[in-house]
């Protein structure tokens, strides 16, 4: 895998838009965050992005306790993404807090805290850990199994997943905006959005990584550790956009992050008109660790490439009925009278110049049949 290296933009090119979203109680700067996973609390980019600037970090899900993750390998390069099979590695809360979360509060950079359990308890417990700490959000990883459950995810049940939205809801700071993020893997994801949000969730991030396997052919086994993993990238983008229209299509006034495969300003503005308030980059900090910023540049030469003066105007455009084009318009005169046959067999001049007509008519039409191939 290639790593872009960009020097952090000190002064980026202005381009006049607001880039302001709301999402809940949290007003931010600017919609591009980072994804949850791909760079601990931050720090790591703060070479190559100016991070006070984007909309903010998602930490990497946190635990209660401190966790070693799976066996390696873990991590696999796919075409047009990579799975990964990391097992939610990391120090546990109370380390988090005291180290990373006060190293996104002395740099000014607002931190969205996603949290992880392994039972509804967990995640009250780590909900109550946050309670008046320096955070603008929580995201709600439910992604997780359920170990009083069989090992179900969260995710997948709309009964559990909003157990665990109503224990965070009860335990974190009143007015903190809780984000329930997503699965893709199941069968009705408005089901479990709505269940969500009837449970308290402020708004939901669509999606996380879909189930993957890949298998080594030289082994002849499956090439990581834990068998399967969590596909992200681009190969995932048309499935994350897919959920963020079905949501926003059926829930229009809940605020959604769409995450899965965005690498430009472009994929990012179809999230948008898709229904999504804010977006958030990940895989794509693997080989260009300045996209976070590189995609809010990008974001914003696009909305003014197509007339938007902010952010909130573009927020499910594409959901706009389809208008009909217009009927022709028929101007009223004096009726059309054809003349005879036989007048207009008479009528050698006016005969060979409807000919020359409808000859260049045809070629033209030649012409334009050539040139519309090309472009196919």
């Amino acid at each position: 895998m290639s790593v872009t290296l960009r020097p952090k933009s000190r002064t980026p090119r202005h381009v006049d838009v607001d880039m302001t979203t709301t999402l809940g109680s949290f007003v931010a700067p600017d919609p591009v965050f980072t994804a949850s996973g791909c760079a601990a609390a931050g720090r790591e980019l703060a070479t190559y992005n100016d991070l006070s600037l984007i909309g903010g970090i998602v930490t990497k899900s946190i635990k209660l306790h401190a966790t070693a993750g799976r066996a390696t390998p873990r991590m696999a390069e796919t075409p047009s993404g990579m799975l990964n099979s990391i097992g939610l590695q990391g120090p546990g809360v109370d380390v988090f807090i005291s180290r990373d979360l006060a190293w996104l509060e002395e740099h000014d950079v607002r931190a969205v805290v996603s949290i992880a359990g392994t039972s509804v308890e967990d995640y009250g417990k780590l909900a109550s850990k946050l309670r008046g700490k320096a955070l603008s959000m929580i995201e709600v990883n439910i992604s997780c199994p359920n170990v009083e459950d069989r090992g179900q995810v969260f995710a997948c049940d709309p009964v559990a997943a909003a157990d665990v939205i109503t224990a965070v809801r009860r335990s974190s700071t009143p007015g903190v905006p809780i984000f329930a993020k997503l699965s893709p893997d199941v069968t009705d994801i408005v089901a479990i959005a709505t269940a969500c949000v009837e449970a308290g969730a402020t708004g939901l991030s669509l999606i996380n990584t879909t189930l993957g396997m890949v298998i080594d052919t030289s082994t002849m086994r499956p090439l990581l550790a834990g068998m399967t993993g969590g596909l992200s990238g681009p190969a995932i983008r048309p499935m994350a956009l897919r959920c963020v229209w079905q949501v926003h299509a059926a829930l229009p006034d809940i605020p959604l992050m769409g995450v899965g495969g965005i690498r430009t300003g472009l994929d990012a503005f179809q999230f948008i008109l898709a229904g999504a308030s804010a977006i958030q980059v990940g895989t794509v900090i693997f080989n260009d660790p300045g996209a976070p910023q590189r995609v809010s540049q990008e974001l914003r030469e696009v909305l003014v490439s197509r007339g938007l003066s902010n952010v909130a105007e573009a927020v499910g455009l594409a959901h706009r009925p389809r208008q009909d084009p217009p009927a022709p318009t028929v101007s009223e005169g004096p009726p059309v009278t054809t003349p005879p046959l036989a007048d207009r067999d008479d009528r050698s001049d006016a005969s060979n110049s409807s000919d020359i007509e409808a000859a260049s008519f045809d070629d033209d039409l030649e012409v334009l049949m050539f040139n519309d191939a090309e472009d196919a």
